[in-house]
């Protein structure tokens, strides 16, 4: 993880503990430094400024920050933060579209979900990234109540966590009681619908995980990720195989989490209510079970999930009608009708969204393999045919007669015969690899790198004139001479001339190429093509 990541990560931390405000000057500040614009800045910091944003209650404002870092996705090349930034850019549209019926928009919000996901399909290497990456996607299709694929989503940041770089700051835990909690609320609306059965399969899978979270809490927040799966396992258990030991313990563990004064697992607390009255009137406490749920009831808050309050409302509804009240008859007929509407919708949503990740999957395993036929599988630049195909375009684009200046440059290894013959092909493949790498990292950003074939690469530098490609060519033939690994140099030839004569140009490199092995190699030759 580099520097910047680290810091902004830090943010994130800051600004979910209450100083939002501060991390938003602190973002900007940092946004601001390579260009002076807020722009311009790494995708990292465009990260802690969305969430500072959601935090103060500007989510307008915060999708708009959420385009900002997916551009400066783009620009890096990450694929974890193109992710982020699409989940988080999803999931402030859905909370938006809560408060403004004007903004809601569930087929925008999918769309962005499913093509985080897709995104995902190139290895994102930075552990903590790919992590924060799943995250962000689970997190929206929870939200849409698709458990289906919020639980794959989880599953993989979990598995970041198991790579050797990530750090040991108790996320292991958490997301095994992402996952137990995921799994309460699917069994909460499964029941809600009469689906019985399959609800207690997810109570079984929801223990699962948290008695795995148990084992695995550790970091800084240790004791808190410990109580809270401790919690989730005794909800798990209340409509199963122990409801008296689920009525015991829930309460126990619901105020130890509170002495900690964990005011974020508020919801968290909530969702064990109605599993903690189950456990009561399963274990033979039926005005116990009427009292916690009553109270339950009468905590609801405005901005209360509304499947967890629908849950209250439902068990309160059926405690009642099982102690022999009539009104309570009408409200759970007109509840259980409500949530077989809403069940439904949730359906609809999920073919939706896997009819979305089936297209993006396609369409992706098609750019996929275009862009194989294009590049040289060995050192990952461009193939002929890549280069063949960038000449096009590029010609194209020149207007005819006078077209912009063009330079270009063949480098060709020396002695490479003598390297594949003394230390072996693997070695000369590893050989060409690093070339590959020193020439595109010496290029200047827009500048196009493919292998010809054998020891040979091209490099075209539209807009470049001899000087400047010159100057690549010297940067290159040095830093290859600086390898350490190998003794190995180059010999690099120049010319520039005019885009709708790149032919020519191309020939004019080549001959300069020659030229410059003629003369003993490791150094650069230039020459003119006409224009």
């Amino acid at each position: 993880m580099d520097d910047v990541t680290r810091r902004a990560l830090r943010l994130l931390e800051e600004a979910q503990s209450g100083r939002a405000a501060q991390v938003l000057v602190a973002a900007e500040s940092a946004l601001r430094v390579p260009t002076g614009e807020i722009c311009g800045g790494p995708a990292a910091m465009h990260f802690a400024r969305v969430v500072a944003l959601t935090r103060l209650g500007d989510l307008r404002a915060a999708i708009a920050a959420a385009d900002l870092m997916l551009a400066a996705a783009e620009r890096e090349g990450s694929v974890g933060w193109r992710s982020c930034a699409l989940s988080l850019r999803a999931t402030r549209r859905l909370r938006l579209g809560d408060q403004d019926i004007a903004e809601y928009d569930i087929e925008a919000v999918l769309r962005d979900l499913t093509s985080a996901e897709t995104a995902l399909l190139l290895d994102e290497p930075d552990p903590v990234i790919a992590g924060n990456a799943h995250t962000g996607i689970a997190i929206g299709y929870a939200q849409l109540r698709l458990y289906e694929l919020a639980v794959p989503q989880f599953q993989s940041a979990y598995e970041a966590t198991s790579r050797a770089s990530y750090p040991d700051n108790g996320n292991r835990a958490m997301w095994l009681c992402n996952l137990a909690e995921l799994n309460l609320i699917w069994a909460l609306e499964l029941y809600q619908v009469g689906q019985v059965t399959e609800a207690e399969k997810h109570t079984t899978v929801a223990e699962d995980y948290a008695v795995r979270a148990v084992t695995e809490a550790s970091g800084p927040k240790a004791e808190v990720w410990r109580l809270s799966a401790l919690l989730y396992a005794a909800c798990s258990r209340a409509d199963r195989q122990d409801p008296a030991g689920a009525a015991a313990d829930i309460p126990r563990y619901v105020a130890r989490l509170q002495s900690l004064g964990v005011e974020q697992r508020q919801q968290e607390l909530l969702l064990c209510r109605p599993f903690h009255a189950v456990a009561l009137s399963r274990a033979g406490q039926p005005d116990e079970a009427l009292r916690v749920i009553e109270e339950a009831v009468t905590d609801l808050s405005p901005d209360s999930d509304w499947l967890v309050s629908a849950a209250l409302h439902r068990t309160h509804a059926v405690l009642l009608a099982n102690n022999g009240s009539r009104d309570a008859a009408p409200g759970l007929t007109y509840g259980d009708a409500l949530a077989e509407l809403l069940w439904r919708q949730r359906h609809r949503w999920l073919h939706a969204a896997v009819t979305m990740q089936s297209y993006d999957i396609l369409r992706w395993q098609h750019e996929q393999a275009e862009r194989a036929a294009r590049v040289d599988p060995l050192t990952g630049v461009a193939n002929r045919r890549g280069l063949d195909n960038f000449l096009r375009n590029l010609a194209a684009a020149a207007t005819s007669g006078d077209g912009e200046s063009v330079a270009v440059l063949i480098v060709d290894l020396d002695q490479f015969k003598h390297i594949n013959d003394s230390f072996g092909h693997a070695v000369g493949d590893d050989v060409l690899r690093a070339v590959a790498q020193v020439l595109t990292t010496n290029v200047r950003k827009g500048d196009f790198v493919a292998r010809l074939g054998g020891d040979e690469f091209v490099a075209v530098l539209p807009g470049a004139d001899s000087v400047a490609a010159e100057q690549v060519a010297q940067r290159t033939v040095t830093a290859v001479a600086g390898m350490t690994t190998w003794r190995v140099e180059v010999s690099v030839g120049v010319a520039s001339g005019s885009a709708d004569t790149l032919r020519e140009t191309l020939a004019h490199a080549d001959g300069a190429m020659y030229a410059a092995k003629r003369a003993g190699g490791n150094r650069t030759s230039c020459r003119h093509a006409t224009s």
